[in-house]
Formats: structure tokens, C-alpha cells, sequence
């Protein structure tokens, strides 16, 4: 007889950091994950943990169960949300995890039960059995649900990708085109279908709709150009962000702006721009708290 589980923050805290990724995944807003994992905590702490023979497997099956719970409203908000909705930003790096911001993207227009048999499956590694008990389905519905899903996700996969180096180049390219106006450096950075999403949330300045073509683009930042605080915006953070290369701008009155892009066979297919305060809150305390402490 196995002795009792006296602290059940033994147990969890190691799995807490997998716990919030699924969660992560599943939603897209760092603190809905958060709250889901501390959710998960509680009802861990209330269970009778003597008899539990697999305590990873029980709290992903917790968490993946309160974020489809989350999922059914989150739907309901994110059709009243004013503009483009995007994931919130995170500077992030997992090893063995390719699920891009494109590819979050992509889950988005899945149903909630697609989207946890892809991650728990094709991302976290789990075999449908584990999947089956995680969301309540028999295996082999699971295995379609999986199927679906990466149909829809693979249309979103980069055809012709490129390095980490030469995308962290284009970015860079892109920020100094757009800084300072130079109309023939930007239309040879976008492919001839780019498009632009960017997600203001109605609590600061961005374009509602997407914007797509290469030459709407350009006409778009060269109306932006003659905004005098663009150009005075600072690069405060090159780097990763949700696993597409990226970089943080912050305005002279304080507004952070991350930029993440899309890059397949050398030019920039999408851009993701989020300027909504209430998603990078995170982003401004790694990277404005890095310059302030």
C-alpha cells in the first residue's frame, strides 16, 4: 500500500507548466489558461488522491474538460468581439512544438471537440485511448475528430518554409521598410497575396477587417507613415512570438504592439498584429519589466 499524498502540490506543480501549454492551446488567452489550471488545482486537491494510479492523466483530462467548458462561451464572446480576435502573443519556445500563431489559427475555426483530440494527439503525444477518456469520446470518434482537424491544419502549414534565421531577417527587413517608407523594399518582402490581421479588441487603434493584397498593403503603410508616432515607435524585442518570427514596438505613449509573420518560400504571407492591452500584458512585463529592472 502506497503511503498517503499528504501535499497535493507535489504532484501538480511539476506538470503545471504541460498543464498550462494544453491549456494554452486549447483557448489562446494566457490568463483563461491560468484560471483553468488553478481550477484544475483545486478540484485536484479535493480529490481522494490514494486512489488515483496516473495523476498526469487525470489532470489533463481535468483541464481539457474545463477548457471545452470555457470553449462553449468563449465562442459566444468572440462573436461580439469588436475587430479581428487573434491568440494572445507569447515569446515562447517548446521544443518539438511546431503549432505556429497560422496554425492556432487554423483551430480556431474547429469545433471544440476537433481541437482537443488534434492537441492532445498530434501535438501533446497522448494515444487515442488517453484521448478518449480526456474528452469523453470512444476512440475511434477520437481518431476522426484528430483527422479532421489536421486536414484543416495542414492547409495552414507552410508549403515552402523557411529558416528561423532568414524569417528573423525578413522580419527585421520588414520593420526597417516600414519605418522608413520605402514603398519598393516593402512590395518586395510581401507575396502578391499577403494579408493583414490585427487585433485592436476595441480598446486600441487597429483596422477591424483584414486587409489583403500585396498592393492594399502598401497603401495601407504608406497612410500609416504619415502618423508621426509610427515613426518614433521603438523596437523594444526581436524574436519569437507563438513560434513565428516577430518583434515588439512600443509607442512614445506607451502602447505595445507586437508584429509576428507568416513567411513561406522567401516573402511574407501574413501579418499578425496585436494591439489589444489586455493581451500583452505578459509581453510587456518580459520585455518592458527587461528594460525598466
Amino acid at each position: 500500500m502506497k503511503p498517503p499524498d499528504s501535499n497535493p502540490a507535489d504532484v501538480f506543480d511539476p506538470l503545471r507548466p504541460r498543464l498550462l501549454r494544453i491549456a494554452y492551446r486549447m483557448l489562446g488567452i494566457v490568463a483563461e489558461a491560468e484560471d483553468v489550471v488553478q481550477e484544475a488545482y483545486l478540484r485536484w486537491h479535493q480529490t481522494n488522491r490514494d486512489v488515483v494510479r496516473d495523476a498526469e492523466a487525470v489532470l489533463v483530462r481535468t483541464v481539457t474538460r474545463l477548457c471545452l467548458d470555457v470553449l462553449k462561451s468563449a465562442r459566444v464572446r468572440r462573436e461580439e468581439y469588436v475587430g479581428t480576435w487573434l491568440p494572445e502573443p507569447i515569446i515562447e519556445t517548446v521544443e518539438g512544438d511546431d503549432l505556429t500563431l497560422t496554425l492556432m489559427m487554423a483551430l480556431e475555426r474547429l469545433s471544440p471537440l476537433e481541437r482537443a483530440a488534434f492537441l492532445l494527439h498530434d501535438v501533446f503525444g497522448m494515444d487515442f485511448e488517453q484521448v478518449a477518456k480526456a474528452i469523453d469520446r470512444a476512440p475511434a470518434a477520437c481518431r476522426q475528430l484528430a483527422s479532421r482537424a489536421r486536414d484543416h491544419v495542414q492547409e495552414a502549414r507552410p508549403r515552402f518554409p523557411v529558416t528561423e534565421a532568414k524569417g528573423h531577417e525578413l522580419a527585421s527587413a520588414f520593420h526597417a521598410a516600414s519605418r522608413s517608407g520605402d514603398t519598393q523594399a516593402l512590395q518586395a518582402l510581401l507575396a502578391q497575396d499577403a494579408i493583414l490581421y490585427a487585433d485592436g479588441g476595441g480598446k486600441a487603434k487597429a483596422v477591424l477587417n483584414p486587409i489583403y493584397g500585396r498592393e492594399k498593403l502598401v497603401r495601407f503603410f504608406e497612410g500609416v507613415w504619415r502618423i508621426p508616432a509610427v515613426g518614433s515607435a521603438r523596437l523594444v524585442h526581436e524574436g519569437t512570438i507563438d513560434g513565428l518570427p516577430a518583434y515588439v514596438t512600443l509607442d512614445p505613449d506607451g502602447m505595445l504592439q507586437t508584429t509576428a509573420f507568416a513567411i513561406e518560400d522567401g516573402r511574407i504571407v501574413a501579418l499578425y498584429v496585436t494591439r489589444n492591452p489586455d493581451k500583452l500584458k505578459g509581453i510587456r512585463r518580459a520585455v518592458v519589466g527587461e528594460m525598466t529592472g
